[in-house]
């Protein structure tokens, strides 16, 4: 995999402009982006600073992090407050994000996303309103661990850590064996469309776009 140096403000506009000009794969009329990272790499920020660049461009813009998605404490630490296992594969409401996030957005869909569903500090629901992406609209979706679920994203960007890296940035370092275990079964770099290698934040470096504008 070859990488080539680039800054984040280039690497953002270049991904705008790329998703300005794609057409949703379901033929319907909004797009879903998926920008994919542990928690150690910048995924909000890169989402926020895409749908900044796209907005430029006059579209409208919705960005959902998974963080709003998480499951009941109840649940999430039904094996302890540290297993990876249940990390990597209990944590997130995958079925909710389906539901309240991506299935709406689908060819026909209403539009009506929930930007968020549960408050971890609080354990109760957050109780958002539901907000509408009009058609033409992006979704800008965030988090760890989005590969791998058939998620209908039109582009994913994978924000990829060297294992050096992750360990060293990591606040949690119990939560490791979790993107050990991703790496391994989900293979991050080979399934998302871009990859953005971030282990120095200064100084990113990425694969490119494949038909987009590059550095």
């Amino acid at each position: 995999m070859r990488f080539t140096p680039i800054t984040w403000e280039k690497l953002t506009d270049a991904v705008a402009a790329h998703v300005d000009g794609t057409v949703p794969g379901d033929g319907g009329d909004r797009l879903r982006i998926g920008i994919d990272g542990a928690p150690a790499a910048p995924t909000a920020e890169t989402a926020r600073q895409i749908a900044a660049a796209l907005r430029l461009r006059g579209r409208s813009v919705l960005v959902v992090g998974t963080d709003g998605f998480l499951r009941p404490a109840s649940l999430r630490y039904e094996y302890g407050r540290r297993d990876p296992d249940a990390y990597y594969g209990g944590w997130f409401d995958t079925g909710a994000l389906w539901r309240e996030v991506l299935g709406p957005l689908d060819a026909g869909g209403s539009g009506r996303v929930l930007p968020d569903l549960w408050d971890p500090e609080t354990d109760r629901a957050t109780r958002s309103p539901y907000v509408t992406l009009p058609p033409g609209g992006v979704l800008l979706l965030h988090g760890p661990f989005l590969l791998g679920h058939w998620f209908p994203f039109d582009l994913t960007v994978h924000l990829r850590l060297s294992p050096a890296a992750l360990a060293r940035r990591t606040e949690e370092p119990w939560t490791l064996p979790a993107f050990a275990r991703y790496e391994q079964e989900v293979g991050p770099s080979d399934a998302a469309d871009v990859v953005v290698r971030a282990d120095d934040p200064r100084h990113p470096a990425w694969t490119g776009l494949t038909g987009g504008d590059a550095a």
